[in-house]
């Protein structure tokens, strides 16, 4: 073979190299460009449904609420001697609630609860005989207000919100037994990481505390006033507690007395009626 084809040859073979390379590179790009959109579309799609499901957790139907608690809870005070319910209209379709309007020479007591609270218990327990003295005295007045901080403690079966809508029911069908249907919740409490009580169970145990009108058992197995639980708990999570310099609830219990909050020095002080009582009678209640 002459220097000229030998030449040739090369070239042929450096342009059939360059050629299949060129083929390699664009073959390449072309699975990195569908790479590149299948990722867009993927992340696309991830964005819409994370976006879908903060909507369907935070866009509940509003309202309406139970009657008898205009608040967001239920206020009982004294009257000859008895605990009896302070009626209001229910808060209407997606409307507010409307601050209780409190005697300042009586200790207003206020208590924001979860029926699925071990310390709430523990306050209930030691401090409620002693509070229902004062109300039947008239010597304090006291301002219930059921809501779902531990939903996430009840494996997926949101006691708390079952718990605070059955309340909810006795509330606004039969608010005189609203207060010892509230003790019978505690006294029947579930433990924490369980699925709690049904909504049956929850209907049986109002009833034989009290709550027998005909309305409170399909109140409660339907879970009427579940949307209003959790637009009652929204608001004290993300809005000042009325009637407080309270900036939003942080815990549970939370109670206050004449705008001050009451904090136990540690968890067994939830039921010490001394330093409760003590408490009531610093912040302008007398409990004599």
């Amino acid at each position: 073979m002459s220097d000229n084809e030998s030449k040739k040859a090369r070239r042929n073979a450096a342009r059939e190299r360059a050629a299949a390379q060129r083929a390699k590179d664009k073959a390449r790009k072309r699975r990195n460009r569908t790479l590149t959109i299948s990722g867009i579309i993927l992340a696309g799609l991830a964005v819409v449904a994370v976006v879908v499901l903060v909507i369907a957790n935070s866009v509940q139907p509003a309202g309406p609420g139970p009657k008898n608690m205009a608040s967001d809870g239920i206020v009982l005070q004294g009257q000859n001697g008895k605990i009896v319910p302070v009626e209001t209209k229910a808060i209407p379709e997606k409307g507010k609630p409307t601050a209780t309007k409190q005697d300042e020479s009586v200790a207003n007591i206020t208590v924001y609860e979860d029926y699925m609270c071990p310390v709430c218990n523990q306050f209930e327990t030691g401090n409620m005989p002693q509070i229902k003295k004062w109300v039947q005295d008239g010597s304090a007045t006291l301002e219930i207000h059921p809501f779902n901080l531990l939903d996430r403690i009840s494996l997926g079966s949101k006691y708390s919100t079952r718990a605070a809508a059955a309340a909810a029911c006795v509330a606004n069908y039969d608010p005189d037994a609203f207060l010892d249907v509230n003790s019978a919740f505690y006294a029947n409490q579930p433990s924490e990481s369980t699925r709690g009580l049904t909504n049956q169970k929850l209907a049986d145990i109002a009833k034989d505390a009290g709550a027998t009108n005909k309305d409170v058992e399909s109140c409660i197995t339907d879970q009427r006033f579940a949307n209003w639980v959790a637009d009652a708990t929204d608001r004290v999570l993300t809005q000042p507690l009325a009637n407080s310099d309270i900036p939003k609830l942080t815990g549970t219990p939370t109670v206050i007395v004449n705008g001050k909050q009451y904090n136990a020095d540690n968890t067994s002080a939830w039921s010490d009626t001394d330093s409760f009582a003590a408490f009531v009678e610093q912040n302008g209640g007398s409990t004599k």
